[in-house]
């Protein structure tokens, strides 16, 4: 899809936009492939525990496993985290074996993004996910970095900067247009998951620092859906009562609450706010050609404060991606990866703020992707 059709200068972008008021989304959502099967598999949350499964094996043989007969799924971060400290020195070999595997894997499937063309010259990667929130996850991540630059691959790899419970509802502010900030000082942000939903209202920060880096989530809730296996029209019913209770604490703290709520979602999100793919882990069909749950929450919220509410939804990697666009200002291409069920990814290109679209305003770009125009590519690849 080439960047000219998605270009639109309107007050507000439309769902899943290529342009948003920082940044230009070069592509997202991207799912490449391999011999095995989808390449962000072998970078996931799930392929960790299959490595770190491996690396028992040979000591359960034996009988000698430091972590008894827990399943490797069921091990705990923090468990994982105070092993690496701790006096048991196999158990520590155990964990440090898994994850340079687990780097090493990273690193594979970093090169592959960097080859593609949506990828080329990025000079920056930060990397969220769950497993991001841990002290094993920041070494799989520092060691990625080290086998990256190993090979004379010129690119910086980094935590995300906020937890990412939090990344992903701050992320939500770089969707709103910039007018907002003028005469609000906080918005609504919903982050949606296979096993939660977070709502969260955050603070601009705005009068403090314009670049919005002084941006904080002051109150937020999470709803285990996953729990409850609610039905889609349940999930919805749920999300729209959160929110009321966000607009009435809002008020009641005397925050100025934008009517705007910004939405991460998983999955390929259409300019109408429907999402075309990848929200299968979501309750019920939320795929449907008859679902749009930005409409759905209009319907539940017309109106915060004394105005029309409008919402923009983004794929939820972008999002995360967009808490970091405040610290991301000296370098002009940089990507996001999110290591969760799969490896969400997005790849940006920041827009300057003198009136231009990024100092190569637009010439030296390479075509934009997301994973709309990738999986149409694939044909009929896409089922097996």
């Amino acid at each position: 899809m080439a960047t000219d059709e998605l270009v639109k200068s309107t007050g507000i972008a439309t769902h899943g936009a290529a342009r948003l008021p920082s940044v230009d989304v070069d592509s997202f959502n991207i799912e490449m492939k391999d011999e095995d099967g989808f390449l962000g598999d072998r970078a996931s949350k799930g392929a960790f525990r299959e490595i770190l499964e491996r690396w028992r094996k040979p000591l359960r043989k034996t009988g000698e496993d430091p972590f008894g007969k827990e399943p490797s799924e069921n091990v705990s971060k923090k468990t994982l985290d105070a092993i690496l400290i701790g006096d048991d020195t196999e158990a520590s070999a155990v964990v440090h074996s898994a994850i340079e595997e687990f780097a090493q894997e990273l690193a594979y499937v970093t090169r592959r993004f960097l080859k593609s063309k949506a990828w080329a010259k990025t000079e920056r990667i930060v990397v969220g996910g769950g497993l991001r929130d841990s002290r094993l996850g920041e070494l799989a991540i520092a060691r990625t970095e080290i086998i990256l630059k190993s090979e004379d691959l010129k690119i910086d790899l980094m935590p995300i900067r906020h937890h990412p419970d939090e990344a992903g509802l701050l992320g939500a502010l770089h969707l709103a247009p910039s007018w907002i900030f003028e005469a609000y000082d906080s918005i609504l942000a919903v982050d949606i998951g296979g096993t939660n939903i977070r709502c969260g209202l955050v603070e601009t920060g705005w009068k403090k620092a314009k670049d919005l880096s002084k941006a904080k989530v002051v109150k937020s809730e999470l709803w285990r859906h996953a729990d409850d296996e609610p039905t889609r029209e349940g999930a919805v019913k749920g999300l729209t009562k959160m929110l009321k209770g966000l607009i009435t604490e809002a008020e009641a703290e005397g925050f100025k609450l934008a009517p705007f709520i910004g939405i991460a979602c998983p999955g390929v999100i259409n300019e109408d706010g429907s999402i075309e793919k990848g929200a299968q882990n979501l309750p019920g069909n939320w795929e449907s050609s008859k679902f749009n749950l930005p409409a759905s929450l209009i319907e539940g919220i017309p109106v915060i404060g004394e105005h029309d509410t409008a919402i923009l939804m983004h794929n939820d990697g972008v999002v995360q991606g967009l808490s970091e666009v405040p610290f991301m200002q000296d370098v002009d291409r940089w990507g996001v990866l999110t290591i969760g069920t799969g490896l969400g990814n997005a790849r940006f290109t920041n827009r300057r703020k003198d009136g231009g679209q990024g100092k190569d305003n637009g010439k030296d770009r390479d075509s934009t992707e997301n994973g709309k125009e990738t999986n149409k590519k694939k044909g009929k690849n896409d089922k097996e």
